[in-house]
């Protein structure tokens, strides 16, 4: 006799629906992570294909190499396990919750703007650190976020290894066990500090000396709006909501406008204005 109670790959709880549950920047990281790192590690794609290496970069236009080494995570071993865990655990969080406002509302726009200064910075940075790291970058842009997330959310309760600690002190924490664990963390210490600079230009710079230093790009912006990004077939179209200007607030394709418009008012230059000097970015 047949087991009806058998879970499927579609049911509610199983593996389909937590896929479909994660937000759009989230899944599209996690699952170009877990693929690339697949693919390398069963020798469907060349490892030295996927790392950053200026040489290749510059003379065979290689550009896959700016990506791919944000998106492999080393060979198949238990951190690498931990690492897409935490990956998709901390982007999700912090993708669900109102994140710093860079000029989107703390939306999606904002986090992809945040995801694309970590690559940046790390790029930047890694030939000061050559003799430090290797030359793949997935887990600095995973502590990159975890970092930014701590910092966003310090009083927020968080269990490692079933001891609750204040999300503040995640970050230290995870480092110190690693030191612990033998290995040297230099990956994680690299996001960290990248993430610490995001933090420090966005939140303390704006509120000591009263200067918005950096601004989502105006075309992340008109392509994913403000607020939380709709995907085209995440929803029908809705009536227009008051106070909108005729823009229906459901439109798929678009986003919904913020609902506080008070860290949004905009300049004469088309451009965004946070709330004039000594406002910290995000804040609630």
């Amino acid at each position: 006799m047949v087991n009806n109670r058998i879970g499927r790959v579609e049911d509610t709880n199983g593996p389909q629906a937590w896929f479909e549950s994660l937000p759009i920047i989230t899944r599209y990281w996690f699952s170009a992570t877990f693929v690339i790192t697949c693919m390398g590690n069963t020798g469907t794609l060349n490892i030295k294909s996927l790392i950053f290496q200026w040489g290749p970069l510059k003379d065979n236009f290689e550009v896959w190499r700016l990506l791919t080494p944000f998106l492999y995570l080393g060979k198949f071993e238990l951190s690498t396990l931990i690492g897409l865990y935490f990956l998709q655990e901390y982007s999700k969080r912090y993708e669900l919750s109102s994140g710093y406002n860079t000029g989107a509302g703390g939306g999606t726009a904002d986090y992809v703007f945040l995801l694309l200064f970590g690559m940046a910075l790390t790029l930047l940075s890694y030939p000061l650190l050559t003799g430090f790291l290797m030359p793949i970058f997935g887990t600095t842009l995973t502590y990159h976020v975890l970092y930014i997330w701590s910092k966003r959310n310090p009083t927020v309760q968080v269990s490692v290894w079933g001891f609750p600690i204040a999300a503040l002190w995640l970050p230290f924490v995870l480092i110190a066990l690693s030191f612990l664990m033998g290995n040297f963390p230099t990956d994680m210490i690299h996001g960290c500090a990248i993430g610490h600079t995001y933090y420090f230009l966005v939140d303390v710079v704006p509120l000591v000396y009263g200067k918005d230093i950096l601004h989502t790009p105006q075309f992340l912006i008109n392509y994913f709006g403000i607020g939380v990004y709709i995907p085209p077939t995440a929803a029908p179209p809705r009536a227009p909501a008051a106070n909108t200007g005729g823009t229906a607030w459901n439109t798929p394709g678009t986003v919904n406008p913020p609902q506080d418009n008070n860290g949004l008012r905009r300049r004469n230059t088309g451009g965004y204005n946070w709330g004039g000097s000594g406002q910290v970015l995000g804040s609630q």
